[in-house]
């Protein structure tokens, strides 16, 4: 063959070779995002999830391989035990394992950041799902619920049961106990947000009053990790509120702002051993607020078991319950919309995780109680949207309290 057209042909092939290349490394902008278009239907998909000690995080990791492994993707899930250096260990490990995205329910949302980095960096597509993953560049989409709406339904709760609209405390303040979640987490600051915009009044109006007497009418959101409770472990809620009620004394308790359910299990148990008059058959009454064996209006989020014994028997209020199936779903339909090349938009406004706006979406949650009205739901909403068997759901109903 011709020496000249063998370098000809030999030319055209490798520009053919690099157009290729270039094509397959392009991105394609989905909602002021990019993010790899490699991902095809087939893939494995990586699910990190923080720990199997939480009834939820099962819940979504059971959802998330169902939902993405009936779209057609392969799954490889995760747990890492609470630990931020496991999931870091975790995320590498679904990478190398051929993961082309990686969906991270992070323990420690700063911690995570190198890991997702290199995932990243590997041409992995990041989805931070439920908790953002803050300060790096490397997160490509965020899949949540409204936060703030989550401390709204809880401080709305407190302020009708209190009847504070009313002049409730006006002539005897009401004691209240506040909680944030853990300092690591940051959805944290967006639960107290959303209670303590709708709370605050009621402290400068001297209706309400912390007895520990860290929050005050000049509290503000952003000293929120004041009265946070690391790793929102149960027996660090009983301890904090163990000094609670050293200083409460014999008075009587209105009510408890508790972000999430073992949190609330906590309290109770500290109540249950410094206050044994306090008796969750006596619940607190505005008509009556010097009783002090009254019982507090406790709030709570998640639906936990645990939680829906204690509101079925009247130790806690409400849980702000987030039907996570929403979750997994949506997340599952980001990655099939990045397997086809299809533009990715959000009606909610991105969230910023302190280098970029993620581009962000947000799900609805809805408030359990007994007896509901308006908007609330039933326990056994648990039971409709799946997070719970009618079986477990009836053991629930029929546990002992506080345990």
């Amino acid at each position: 063959m011709n020496s000249k057209f063998l370098k000809k042909a030999t030319l055209a092939l490798t520009s053919l070779a690099m157009l290729s290349s270039l094509a397959a490394c392009a991105t394609t902008s989905r909602g002021g995002d990019s993010a790899a278009t490699n991902l095809q239907k087939g893939d494995l998909i990586g699910i990190s999830m923080p720990t199997k000690a939480d009834q939820r995080w099962n819940v979504d990791g059971a959802n998330l391989v169902r939902e993405l492994e009936d779209a057609g993707f392969k799954t490889k899930l995760a747990y890492a035990n609470n630990s931020p250096s496991q999931q870091s260990t975790d995320i590498n490990n679904l990478v190398s394992a051929g993961a082309k995205a990686v969906v991270v329910a992070s323990v420690d949302g700063t911690a995570v950041g190198p890991a997702v980095k290199q995932a990243k960096d590997g041409g992995a597509t990041v989805i931070a799902y439920d908790r953002l993953i803050m300060n790096t560049d490397a997160v490509d989409y965020y899949v949540t619920f409204d936060l703030e709406r989550t401390g709204i339904l809880e401080a709305q709760t407190i302020i009708k049961r209190l009847d504070l609209e009313n002049g409730g405390g006006k002539d005897t303040p009401y004691n209240i106990a506040l909680f944030a979640g853990s300092d690591d987490d940051n959805n944290a600051p967006y639960f107290f947000k959303g209670a303590w915009d709708l709370l605050k009044p009621y402290f400068e109006s001297g209706q309400l009053v912390d007895p520990s007497g860290i929050v005050t009418k000049d509290f503000k959101n952003e000293d929120w990790k004041k009265i946070s409770v690391h790793a929102w472990d149960q027996s660090q809620a009983q301890k904090q509120m163990d000094a609670i009620m050293t200083k409460l004394g014999d008075k009587p308790l209105a009510a408890v702002l508790s972000p999430y359910d073992a949190i609330s299990l906590g309290v109770m148990k500290s109540i249950k051993n410094a206050r044994p008059d306090m008796t969750p058959t006596i619940p607190f009454d505005s008509k009556n607020p010097t009783n002090k064996s009254a019982w507090p209006i406790i709030t709570g989020q998640d639906g936990m078991d645990i939680a829906i014994t204690n509101i079925h028997f009247g130790a806690q209020e409400q849980t702000v319950f987030k039907d996570i199936s929403k979750l997994s779903k949506q997340t599952t339909d980001l990655i099939e919309s990045i397997s086809k090349g299809e533009t990715l938009k959000s009606d909610n406004e991105p969230m910023n995780n302190g280098n970029k706006d993620v581009p962000t979406w947000l799900m609805q949650s809805d408030e359990l109680v007994k007896n509901p009205t308006g908007d609330q739901k039933g326990l056994d909403y648990v039971v409709e949207t799946g997070f719970i068997t009618e079986d477990q759901y009836q053991k629930d109903i029929k546990a002992p309290i506080i345990e």
